[in-house]
């Protein structure tokens, strides 16, 4: 053999080809970089991972691994997508997750997503090889990255405990364990209501506190719910109805048979029968029996059957106020606040936004009011927070409103139902809402038409199950007084307004029209 101009040749004067180096076996090892991976490179293909999982095994030469994790990570993605343009009410279809058996899952599912982001981002930065930079390099890439893993994880970290709170509310508010004066819960799924077309839950408002004895219920009212269409009327009682009667189902029929302390000529006031039930378990057979007798009062009272009640602490719903970042309503006149004179502090008439203890004494004060007004501000205020309550301030606050929740309801809806109320509540934010108050002079509480005010309640029902009149004009009128306004649809943030002092005509009136939503 000689060489030729530096080529090796074989006698014969033919050239020798170079011998071919091996290939490597299949996944033996990874190929060779095209150029040299820098400290930036390394950190800007190991964050492109985050967002598309193989990116860096792509860069590596790792081309089978990276087109798996693209391809898998491209088929969720899709598959979110589609289910997301595929429901008519995105949002309704999220209310399966207010199951407890479900946040379960979803705490378990976010765990584990937290974790193999973590540790798809390590992999990620492993096969760029850092190894091949210089000490300083390597220094830089593994803070950053490890800064990277954590903040990868926080989001679904974040998911984990939102939903762990939110359980923790659900069973700190939802009793978990039966209860024999709760409507039996249908085991069908899709008819959670077991047949019924309307559910009644009664809203009170207690205002228990450290210098008072016992439960007073300062507000009472009642919603009587269409499960499938979500048209909601809603009756306010006043404090002060007096000697209301029971049926014949209820111990205190055969205590009170001319109606409740009835030989009293001022008292026996519809806000007492809780704590007179509570006072008095020889009577009702049981301890803490006063939601059982305020609902058997009122139902009996409105010829419903009362199914379900949920008592809100006034304190308890300021917390709550305060939770969402207050509340917008427009105030009509000042209103003064504190013992009998208003010494304490006054909300100015205008546009304002209240916070939780404005909001609170805007709907509680009786300085130069009646207890009449006093329900019209309250109802009001009610309109303005379930407005004003939107998805997205709810999520944004949801911890805050979590932890205020667990200490200002008590109700007997059992959990098995909260999904099924969630859904309903979807339905009525869009739904027909109408008000129907029973005051003067209309109603006299002193001396109350018992039989009046049942053929009011089932005419308000009625009414409420027509299609929603379409509005004719481009806004509602600034007074509620006026009732032959039409009222549009609103604005989830519009302000209220207070309404005037008993000026509404007879009949229930959508809140629309009553407080200028």
């Amino acid at each position: 053999m000689r060489k030729r101009d530096g080529v090796d040749t074989v006698p014969g004067g033919r050239k020798q080809r170079p011998p071919r180096r091996p290939r490597p076996a299949p996944g033996s090892r990874a190929p060779r970089f095209a150029k040299p991976l820098t400290t930036a490179s390394v950190l800007g293909w190991t964050a492109l991972s985050a967002l598309v999982p193989g990116a860096a095994h792509l860069r590596a030469g790792h081309r089978r691994t990276g087109m798996i994790l693209v391809s898998l990570y491209a088929v969720i993605l899709l598959g979110v997508l589609a289910y997301a343009l595929t429901r008519d009410n995105l949002l309704d279809s999220l209310t399966a997750f207010a199951d407890t058996g479900m946040m379960v899952t979803v705490i378990v599912v976010a765990s584990a997503l937290g974790l193999a982001w973590f540790a798809l981002l390590v992999v990620s930065y492993v096969v760029l090889g850092p190894n091949r930079l210089d000490q300083q390099g390597q220094m830089v890439t593994g803070i950053v990255v490890g800064v990277l893993c954590v903040a990868v994880m926080s989001p679904f970290a974040l998911v984990a405990q939102t939903v762990g709170t939110a359980r923790g509310a659900l069973q700190a508010v939802f009793p978990s364990g039966p209860d024999s004066e709760v409507p039996p819960i249908a085991q069908n799924s899709e008819d959670p209501w077991g047949g019924r077309t309307r559910v009644n839950f009664l809203l009170v408002g207690g205002d228990a506190a450290g210098n008072r004895t016992g439960v007073r219920t300062d507000s009472m009212t009642v919603a009587s719910v269409d499960v499938k269409t979500g048209n909601t009327v809603l009756f306010s009682l006043p404090r002060n109805l007096q000697h209301v009667r029971f049926p014949s189902t209820s111990p205190l029929a055969r205590q009170f048979p001319n109606g409740f302390m009835a030989e009293l000529p001022n008292g026996g006031l519809l806000n007492e029968v809780w704590q007179y039930a509570n006072d008095h378990p020889d009577i009702m057979g049981g301890k803490n029996k006063g939601p059982r007798a305020l609902m058997d009062a009122i139902g009996h009272t409105l010829g419903l059957k009362i199914d379900y009640y949920a008592m809100i602490n006034m304190y308890g719903f300021a917390a709550l106020v305060d939770a969402i970042g207050g509340l917008k309503i427009r105030v009509e006149q000042d209103i003064k606040w504190g013992g009998l004179y208003g010494t304490a502090g006054t909300i100015k008439a205008g546009y304002r936004k209240l916070t939780g203890e404005q909001a609170l004494w805007y709907g509680r004060s009786r300085v130069n009011s009646d207890d009449f007004s006093r329900m019209g501000r309250q109802r009001c205020v009610i309109g303005a927070f379930a407005q004003q309550a939107t998805p997205t301030v709810i999520l944004t606050n949801f911890g805050k409103i979590a932890g205020a929740a667990k200490r200002m309801a008590q109700t007997n809806i059992p959990q098995p139902l909260v999904q099924p109320l969630v859904q309903v509540a979807v339905k009525v934010k869009d739904a027909k809402i109408t008000s129907l108050q029973f005051v003067p002079p209309e109603f006299w509480p002193g001396s109350a038409d018992w039989a009046k005010i049942r053929l009011a309640a089932k005419k308000a029902i009625n009414d409420s199950m027509r299609p929603r009149k379409q509005a004719q004009t481009a806004g509602v009128s600034a007074s509620p007084s006026v009732t032959g306004a039409t009222p549009t649809q609103t604005r989830a943030a519009s302000p209220t307004q207070t309404p005037t002092r008993n000026s509404q005509k007879a009949g229930a009136k959508s809140l629309d029209e009553l407080c200028g939503l």
